[in-house]
């Protein structure tokens, strides 16, 4: 139970660091957030959990498949809120595109096996 609270804390804190960031400095938000960070922390915790080279090949390889369905949210978010849109919807329309997209990729990588 203590190792669970320290991996929840270690990755709040990271949250909290790069939103703190990212109110003063936007573009070094941005950079900081882009990291892969919980990526990183997740194979770390997953690396501890269970050190299996084929499975964190896997866990890997699905996390780039993933990523990319997410990146047109990060431009879809700054378009509508240059149109007028509030943040909210424009948020809520982000999540509703990755969702969609995150559909599609994973109808295609059943078809295809490349997950």
């Amino acid at each position: 139970m203590l190792y669970l609270f320290i991996k929840a804390a270690l990755s709040g804190v990271i949250v909290a660091a790069v939103s703190e960031i990212a109110r003063r400095f936007p573009g070094l938000g941005g950079l900081i957030a882009s990291l892969p960070l919980v990526s990183v922390l997740g194979m770390i915790w997953l690396w501890r959990d269970k050190p299996d080279p084929v499975n964190m090949a896997l866990h890997a390889r699905g996390t780039f498949w993933f990523v990319i369905p997410s990146l047109p949210m990060f431009l879809l978010i700054p378009w509508l809120l240059e149109r007028g849109w509030g943040f909210w919807s424009a948020l809520a329309a982000g999540c509703v595109l990755t969702m969609i997209l995150y559909s599609l990729t994973t109808l295609l990588a059943s078809r295809y096996g490349f997950l």
